[in-house]
């Protein structure tokens, strides 16, 4: 007999999951399909992100930073630390530790919800009727009054590096070094490109990244991209701007890369190379030729505001769908449509998703950056105050940065908060909170931030917005 379900949830990463755990504490009958294995040949849950992607990149960070912190910054503290060392195989153990411990969370919130989960490949067919694939070729239809498309992305293939997993790998086999590589090769100085290089640059790897586009983190705020690429440069990545991959060759557990850049040809080895050229989404084999949903022309599952696909009743979240490819993007598009589909009103607002890049010091912002805004014509007032005048940032000795907060020269309304610097996914989660509520950077202004904090540096700056910062000079008016 064929099993029937209220809702059906294709995928079981940060998107599918969290779908599947609303869907089913609003009282709907709920299964999740997923085929992702660990090493042990288990079905694992979480995705990408927790397997192979957010959560295992910033185990590795954190590890890093602190062997990094041993070395080169605790002197300054009046701490000796001799004879620190790094052992690869057990940070990477640590890593997966966590990775394993979180999966299986994931695994009892879906019994403690109610969530049937069904291990194997899901594929919609026509008339919402899902086919599961399970592990040993086995296959069962099953049915469902509303389907949820949630099956991620994968890393970008280039023809001119192919990834072997040994020599040349991608952003999943840069998480399973066993040694430090004594000159790394990155490809892309995106997210991913960065976070990884920055993990071995910090445990002693010759780091090169090399990025085609001629501007660094095109996305973020000018002023805050000038200011990162000043801070990684000085902490030893070598970032070249304008390289354009054409070829590599992989001899003796080396590769050679072959770019052309602004003074034409040039040839780097290394010993490890990570191609980290962004991600697409997953759609092999996830919809049979009559199931009705379309792609737009870039392979994306074609949805509007409501994630609703051409089809009544199959929805798409996540990577596979327009927008950033974040997380918690992905979470709280599952969350919306599953209230959608018991009938409320769920709205998810597409202008303040934050993005965050975990370098040290972090990199993140939300709502629109200066030069969109000039773009559009919208007058504005900036503020900015730099972690140096920051207390509490030099208590630490992590004065790196500043906060930038943008607000409309008219309405005072906070369109903008950029940080690079200590905490700034914090500090700018904060800027999303009041952007939310449609706060002034006169609100921010008139808050009372604890003392002494990092967050003074964004209340200070909404305060610099109308020049009106305490602790640092304000620009004079024109």
């Amino acid at each position: 007999m064929t099993q029937k379900f209220d809702v059906v949830v294709i995928g079981a990463g940060p998107g599918g999951y969290v779908a599947a755990i609303k869907a089913a504490q609003l009282g709907l009958k709920t299964a999740c399909i997923e085929k992702y294995q660990d090493k042990d040949g288990k079905v694992a849950l979480g995705g990408t992100c927790l397997n192979v992607g957010c959560i295992p990149s910033k185990a590795l960070l954190d590890s890093s930073y602190k062997y990094h912190e041993a070395h080169e910054g605790f002197k300054v503290h009046g701490i000796e630390a001799k004879g620190v060392t790094i052992d690869v195989p057990q940070m990477v153990a640590r890593k997966n530790t966590i990775i394993k411990n979180l999966t299986g969370g994931v695994a009892g919130l879906f019994k403690s919800n109610g969530v049937t989960l069904l291990e194997g490949h899901g594929k919609l067919l026509a008339g919402k009727k899902v086919e599961v694939t399970a592990l040993d070729g086995s296959v069962q239809v099953v049915e469902a009054e509303n389907v949820i498309l949630a099956s991620g992305s994968r890393p970008v293939d280039i023809p001119p590096a192919p990834v072997d997993q040994d020599v040349i790998v991608d952003s999943t086999g840069a998480l399973e070094f066993q040694a430090v590589p004594k000159k790394l090769g990155v490809i892309g100085a995106g997210v991913i490109g960065l976070e990884l290089g920055s993990v071995w640059a910090r445990l002693g790897a010759e780091v090169t990244v090399l990025e085609a586009m001629d501007k660094f983190l095109a996305a973020a705020d000018e002023q805050i991209s000038k200011e990162a690429l000043k801070i990684l440069s000085k902490q030893g990545l070598d970032i070249r701007l304008g390289a354009r991959v054409t070829g590599s060759e992989v001899k003796k557990k080396q590769v050679t890369v072959t770019f052309t850049d602004a003074t034409g040809e040039q040839k780097l080895t290394f010993d490890k190379l990570i191609v980290a050229v962004g991600r697409r989404p997953v759609t092999t084999n996830l919809l049979a030729a009559d199931s009705g949903v379309t792609l737009d022309e870039r392979g994306f599952i074609f949805v509007n505001d409501q994630c609703e696909t051409s089809v009544p009743g199959v929805y798409a979240i996540g990577d596979v769908v327009r927008g950033a490819m974040l997380a918690h993007k992905a979470s709280e598009e599952g969350v919306m449509v599953a209230e959608r589909i018991k009938g409320h009103k769920a709205q998810m607002n597409y202008d303040l998703v934050p993005s965050v890049i975990y370098t040290h010091p972090e990199i993140a912002w939300v709502g629109k950056t200066e030069q969109q805004l000039k773009a559009e014509g919208v007058e504005i007032n900036v503020g900015t105050f730099p972690f140096a005048a920051s207390g509490r940032a030099m208590a630490a000795n992590d004065t790196a940065g500043l906060v930038k907060v943008i607000a409309d020269a008219k309405t005072d309304r906070v369109l903008g908060v950029h940080v690079i610097g200590p905490s700034a996914a914090e500090l700018v989660q904060q800027g999303a909170i009041g952007m939310e509520f449609g706060t002034s950077a006169e609100d921010l202004g008139m808050m009372v931030f604890s003392h002494p904090t990092l967050s003074e540096a964004l209340h200070e700056a909404a305060l610099a917005v109308n020049g009106h910062a305490i602790h640092i000079a304000n620009r004079k008016k024109r």
